[in-house]
């Protein structure tokens, strides 16, 4: 079957211009500029007419937590990659601290098989490191995996990756990335200690950037750093949350960088004085900093000081998101809605959407030189999403497919919507409705 979508706005690559795009199989077989469409179309081709519609390179979203297995009262695989697609996200890279953790080779492969039974978008599974199995590192597959994740701030079960020895092995002993979730632990337990001996153990919101504090982000990242360059290692910072890290990152052209980082959709929206109004919902791991941090890294984006912008989608019900600061759950579902977040901000004057598209789909790509995806390209997967401009949404309850329920995004109006998204050449979602026949594939990496 082949597919025209007729007379878009296609944003990719830096540029926004009318055309269209001919999909054929899994492939994007021709880009048309202008009205320029071949002299005689097939009999059998189905032509969508996107005018008023952008046509964007699906969403890679680096760091998301499926929850599978093992916390799948949260969320799964199948229902997540839903609501991903809905929201134009069709590529993910999910997170290893399940249950059980991603931190042998057979739970690694057991991840994968389930994903290729229920996934409904492209998937990838990043390799748990731990103090005891640095070991693992040669036996890992540099083409089937994007990384090696490492927690060095606090984590469920013996995630937390605090040894030197170990952290040496991991930097020294690979060519592949290694991402990292930057918290130092140390600090993290004395303001604890101290805002509880003065506050006592009932502590509100407000608390939660103060004990997840710009010094704890700050130095655990500062470390990382001097041991990737004194190794030459590549590393990756997951979610910056802090104006003071950004001094860390590389610059220059990607390709060259071994030093980057990620930013998330809610460090770019919210700021700490957004605490009274959504209370724990936007409680996260690293915590929402100050306006003043959020401004920095939306400067980051603009001038590519940070290099992907990415979820770190984590559901929880809503009854494990009460309680204090300390014993509240941390995270929050946001795959549906990250896209449309991103183009409100770009709508807003915070960024361009051409810059929107760079940062969510062509710089994941590059990074994690991905086979064939994050492009609009002639001979590139299929991965596309429409954007209808003239088409609102609202978030509620009954069009939210997170499984557990809730988004912090509740009660907003985006001023734009999802139209469609194809998967491997396949429309998967049409305003408001799946076609299930179809499952996502394993990404491939080229190095």
């Amino acid at each position: 079957m082949k597919i025209l979508i007729k007379d878009a706005e296609i944003i990719n690559e830096g540029r926004s211009f009318k055309g269209s795009v001919l999909i054929d199989g899994e492939y994007i077989s021709a880009v048309y500029e202008g009205d320029k469409l071949p002299v005689e179309l097939p009999d059998d081709i189905e032509i969508i007419d996107a005018s008023d519609k952008w046509l964007l390179p699906g969403v890679i979203d680096d760091q998301v937590h499926f929850r599978e297995p093992g916390l799948t009262h949260k969320g799964d695989i199948w229902s997540e990659s839903r609501a991903a697609v809905a929201g134009g996200v069709t590529s993910f890279m999910d997170m290893p601290n399940t249950n059980p953790q991603t931190t042998t080779l057979e739970e690694l492969d057991r991840k994968f098989q389930r994903a290729a039974e229920v996934s409904v978008a492209n998937y990838s599974f990043f390799f748990g490191g731990t103090n005891d199995n640095a070991n693992l590192i040669s036996q890992l597959d540099s083409k089937r995996i994007p990384g090696i994740k490492l927690f060095l701030g606090s984590s469920t079960g013996n995630m937390l990756v605090d040894k030197e020895d170990s952290l040496r092995h991991f930097f020294g002993e690979t060519d592949m990335l290694i991402a990292v979730h930057a918290e130092k632990e140390d600090i993290i337990r004395k303001n604890r200690e101290y805002y509880t001996s003065v506050y006592g153990e009932n502590l509100d919101i407000s608390f939660h950037s103060k004990i997840r504090s710009e010094e704890a982000c700050y130095v655990s990242s500062s470390e990382a750093v001097l041991l990737a360059k004194k190794l030459g290692t590549r590393l990756h910072i997951f979610h910056l949350s802090t104006a003071k890290e950004l001094s860390l990152l590389d610059g220059g052209p990607l390709n060259e960088r071994m030093i980057t980082g990620e930013v998330c959709v809610h460090h770019l929206w919210f700021c700490d004085d957004d605490y009274e109004k959504y209370g724990n919902r936007i409680k996260w791991n690293p915590s929402i900093k100050t306006a003043v941090d959020r401004e920095s890294l939306r400067r980051a984006i603009n001038d590519d000081t940070i290099t992907v912008v990415a979820t770190d989608h984590a559901p929880h019900l809503l009854s494990e998101k009460e309680g204090s600061c300390l014993t509240a759950a941390s995270g929050g579902p946001l795959v549906q809605h990250s896209l449309l977040a991103m183009l409100e901000l770009a709508s807003l004057g915070v960024f361009t959407k051409e810059k929107v598209v760079e940062k969510m789909t062509h710089h994941p790509a590059e990074l994690y030189d991905i086979d064939r995806r994050g492009y609009i390209r002639e001979g590139y997967f299929a991965d596309l999403v429409l954007i209808d401009t003239k088409k609102t949404l609202e978030v509620t309850k009954s069009n939210i497919l997170y499984k557990c329920g809730w988004s912090p995004f509740e009660g907003y109006i985006f001023r734009n919507s999802v139209y469609k998204t194809f998967v491997n050449g396949h429309e998967i979602y049409s305003e408001g409705h799946f076609f299930n026949d179809f499952k996502g594939m394993e990404i491939r990496y080229k190095k």
